[in-house]
């Protein structure tokens, strides 16, 4: 049985062959009737219009139009409204549809779609293509001239329906009927629905030429809904809450296995949940109802996830559990929206009221009650483990006792002793291979003046082109090895490189001479960090050692060995403008204070002075190991995030020295990296924005999260990533995400768009990790088999 509901009105057959009318703003009065038809009414549509509003009715026999104003003012006269008639023995109209300007109706006929003229009976055009009945059809209101149908062939075709011409006919894509369609002006997207609870969406940009940006089951996302609710509750909730997600969760293990998608409209979001859930770009979220047999759902378009679940079944008083039709009211109302719904197994229809505030506030999935900051908002306590830095303070201190002890008390000493042996020769012995001079050491005037002819300090130009195009490939090994990680200094003029092979390279940002090579680890370098002053790098390698090295002298130190670590460090990290060092091993992550001694002294040169001391250990919530790790170093603050193998995404304010949130099941696997939006020296943004930050896991697509909300505000999908943990980067300016593929691609998201707007070829094998430039447009990319791409505007 059709059904249509707007924003005032509700029109169902009655009867059969008579169309009802009911005013939603005022439920007394008595409906209107219109009598037309003499067969069963298959379809009705209203108008885009309000003055006057349209209404279109189908059955076998004709297609009417139906002026409301009009036939509500022949009602008080005393007369029997009518209508026009634009269309006879069309056949089963099962679909219809009026253009943007009320002047054209499409009318799905069968295998077919008429073009009807809205006041007069004249077929435009008929659209022939299809296989099977057409079940939808929709105009593209930013192209008036096009349109897009589905059918039970299970596939859809886009037509110039003023020209009569096939433009896009795509595959097959599901094994049940296309039932449901709706296109999105804002994104540019339309949705399509089956007969299995299957949607799918595809981008309407030119560029993309009908690109599927996601497809997901609507049952599972039903699921992992529930599941969220369950575990969110475990970690902040009361007893009775857990009880009442459980309950929840076991109703819907008794639904029956389908899902047909009989309906899909927009959803207003109410004022109050708007700014609750405004994204980063301070762009509102976009919601869609999505009408099944066994209850409303509402989706984000932004995050392909629920956010709220009506069930049938939830309704004691309501007598239709199953519906076979329903149509939902797509602005609300006080809050509130009115659904229509029909039973599949009679003749019943019911009205449904929903309160959508109170609605989607009751099934919150997100603890909000403390709001959290990357930007540090409040002064360092003094329980924080960063509060003290007694091993600096006790070095400085014994060091300036020696300083002040040698002052007081000089002994006399014989007239050859030298403090530095450095250029007296006095009793030296010829110097092996093993203490060579290094001779390639560029001095400070050559470092420095070529620095400043090759790199200027500009601030990032932020209207310039993407770097897609390739300017330059490398292999930066004699044979084939995976980079396992890549990082850009924090000025933008040097690239570190951690390869499979135990080595680990810098580059100029450009790659145009011989990199530095810096040895020492016996396992491939998992991880490598920059220091904030650019002098120092620390790497992790598989052979569970922790090493810092100087930038200019290449020289290392293990500050942490073997022994002291059970497995091996997955990653480590300069943290807390290079007061500290972040690791994480095993099940847990270290906080380390360290000391490096740079004094100079060749008597002395060969006794470790440089020490670490463990400040404090941080396990995650029931983890077996830590998966990956991050906090910013650029600034102080306060804030590590970690994800662990037990697929939950954990937050750690390090000023009170705990954990502060929980967020279960961000992906289908483990996530294998955390992106923060760390900005750069060279462009600013704004302060809101460092709280977004990234996750990625193999078989499953990028998110983007808001710490503020710990929402998912954004989901990324079109790369390749089924066996590989391919890398992601942020832009300095925050536009933009880089991501490799195992398609031999690279691929760039814009922030605001859910599909790629870039791939990036010239790669030889799989693209695993990326790196953005934080002084320019310059993007690299490494690929597993040792290949370095460059890529500039």
């Amino acid at each position: 049985m059709p059904l249509l509901i707007s924003q005032h009105y509700c029109a169902f057959p009655l009867n059969g062959n008579e169309l009802c009318i009911w005013n939603t703003k005022n439920p007394s009065n008595q409906p209107l009737h219109l009598v037309g038809h003499h067969q069963s009414i298959t379809a009705v549509t209203f108008g885009n219009r309000f003055n006057p509003l349209l209404v279109c009715s189908a059955s076998c026999d004709y297609v009417i139009v139906w002026n409301l104003m009009e036939c509500g003012e022949k009602i008080l006269e005393g007369l029997i409204p009518r209508g026009d008639v634009i269309g006879t023995l069309l056949g089963m109209v099962l679909y219809l549809r009026f253009s943007p300007n009320d002047h054209i109706v499409a009318a799905c006929a069968g295998n077919k779609i008429l073009m009807l003229n809205a006041k007069f009976e004249t077929i435009l055009k008929e659209l022939e293509g299809h296989v099977g009945p057409v079940t939808a059809v929709e105009f593209c209101t930013w192209q008036t001239n096009i349109i897009i149908s589905v059918s039970e062939d299970r596939s859809f075709k886009v037509w110039d329906h003023c020209t009569g011409l096939l433009l896009y006919n795509s595959a097959v894509l599901t094994a049940y009927p296309l039932l449901s369609l709706f296109i999105d002006e804002e994104k540019k997207q339309f949705v399509t629905g089956s007969a299995d609870g299957q949607l799918w969406i595809f981008s309407l940009i030119k560029e993309h030429y009908y690109r599927c940006v996601t497809q997901f089951d609507l049952r599972k996302k039903q699921e992992i809904f529930f599941s969220k609710k369950v575990k969110l509750a475990q970690h902040t909730q009361t007893e009775e809450s857990q009880l009442s997600c459980t309950n929840e969760l076991k109703k819907e293990d008794r639904v029956e296995s389908t899902f047909p998608i009989l309906r899909i409209e927009h959803c207003d979001l109410p004022v109050n949940l708007k700014e609750e859930h405004k994204s980063f770009n301070n762009v509102n979220t976009r919601c869609l109802w999505i009408g099944s047999s066994t209850g409303f759902f509402v989706i984000n378009l932004d995050n392909f996830e629920l956010e709220c679940v009506v069930c049938f079944k939830d309704f004691s008083n309501l007598s239709i559990k199953v519906a076979g039709s329903c149509a939902i009211m797509n602005k609300a109302v006080k809050h509130k929206v009115f659904c229509l719904l029909t039973s599949m197994f009679g003749n019943q229809i019911a009205v449904l009221e929903i309160n959508l505030l109170a609605l989607m506030i009751s099934q919150q999935c997100h603890d909000m009650r403390e709001t959290l900051s990357v930007i540090a908002s409040s002064c360092l306590l003094s329980t924080s483990p960063l509060y003290v830095t007694a091993f600096k303070t006790k070095s400085t201190k014994s060091a300036s006792q020696k300083k002040t002890g040698m002052k007081n008390t000089i002994k006399d000493q014989p007239l050859v002793f030298h403090n530095k042996v450095i250029s007296s020769g006095y009793a030296s012995a010829p110097q092996g291979t093993m203490f060579s001079p290094k001779t390639n050491i560029k001095t400070k005037d050559e470092r420095s003046s070529r620095s400043k002819n090759h790199f200027k300090c500009k601030d990032y130009p932020l209207e310039s082109l993407l770097p897609i195009k390739l300017s330059r490939q490398i292999s930066i090994a004699h044979k084939p090895t995976a980079v396992c990680c890549l990082q850009y200094s924090g000025n933008g003029h040097q690239l570190a490189c951690g390869l499979a092979d135990h080595s680990l390279l810098v580059f100029n940002s450009s790659v145009t001479e011989v990199p530095t090579v810096f040895q020492g680890h016996d396992g491939a370098v998992s991880s490598v960090g920059w220091s904030h002053d650019r002098k120092w790098l620390v790497s992790a390698s598989e052979d569970r050692t922790l090493r810092i090295w100087s930038v200019r002298t290449t020289e290392s130190t293990v500050f942490l060995d073997k022994d002291m670590l059970c497995k091996p460090v997955r990653v480590t990290q300069f943290y807390y403008m290079d007061a500290f060092i972040l690791l994480s091993s095993g099940s847990e992550f270290h906080l380390l204070e360290y000391y490096i001694g740079t004094h100079k002294d060749d008597i002395k040169r060969y006794k470790q002075k440089n020490r670490a001391k463990l400040v404090k250990k941080f396990s995650m919530t029931s983890a077996v190991e830590i998966t990956s790790l991050s906090g910013i170093n650029d600034f102080y603050s306060y804030i590590v995030l970690t994800t662990g193998s037990n697929r939950a995404l954990e937050v750690f304010d390090l000023n009170v020295g705990c954990s502060a949130a929980v967020i279960p099941d961000i992906h289908s696997r483990s996530a294998h990296q955390i992106c923060q939006n760390k900005g750069s020296a060279f462009v600013a943004q704004q302060f809101g924005n460092y709280n977004l930050f990234l996750t990625t896991a193999i078989g499953d697509a990028i998110k983007l999260w808001d710490l503020r909300t710990l929402r998912c505000e954004r989901r990324f999908e079109g790369h390749l990533n089924r066996c590989h943990p391919c890398g992601i980067a942020m832009s300095p300016c925050g536009r933009y995400i880089a991501c490799g593929s195992e398609d031999k691609y690279a691929y760039i998201y814009e922030m605001g768009s859910s599909t790629f707007s870039e791939k990036l070829g010239g790669h030889t094998e799989t693209v695993i990790n990326v790196a953005f430039n934080p002084s320019r447009p310059q993007l690299a990319t490494a690929t597993l088999d040792g290949k370095l791409q460059l890529f500039l505007p």
